[in-house]
């Protein structure tokens, strides 16, 4: 996995709030299904990186 790309605020707040989210989904139990927010925190993740990869490219 590549290293954490810059974080704009609003992408920092996200993968706060997704986690936050995540937490006290682990604390509902073991069963409970947490998949639909690990894609959205991925997702934030990748428009990170793809936005950074773009950064670099137009320097």
């Amino acid at each position: 996995m590549s290293a954490t790309p810059p974080l704009t605020a609003r992408e920092a707040a996200q993968l706060a709030w997704l986690g936050a989210r995540m937490c006290k989904r682990e604390l509902a139990g073991p069963d409970v299904d947490q998949a639909d927010l690990q894609r959205k925190f991925d997702r934030v993740l990748d428009g990170a990186r793809k936005r950074a990869a773009q950064n670099t490219r137009t320097k």
